[in-house]
């Protein structure tokens, strides 16, 4: 799935099966305080979900894209079929 950024930078973000997506998912960690939500293995979690994503991409990221290309993923790979009425 092709997006585009708010900075106007295209990616290209994966389509993982159930098994990658729950493994993904299960990688990430938060850290909650005062201070708000930190999330942590943000750079593993692009290099999986994210075509092309070596280090030059992602060092050349703001921490805006990374955050959006975050929030990206996980409406991607938290959406399974749940829009979809159940029979």
């Amino acid at each position: 799935m092709k997006v585009k950024l708010q900075s106007g930078r295209e990616v290209d973000i994966k389509d993982l099966s159930v098994d990658e997506r729950d493994e993904l998912l299960d990688n990430v960690d938060t850290d909650t305080s005062e201070d708000g939500v930190k999330i942590k293995a943000l750079h593993s979690t692009i290099r999986m979900g994210v075509k092309g994503s070596n280090d030059k991409f992602i060092l050349s990221l703001s921490f805006a894209e990374k955050t959006e290309i975050f929030q990206l993923m996980q409406e991607e790979y938290l959406n399974l079929g749940e829009e979809k009425a159940s029979n």
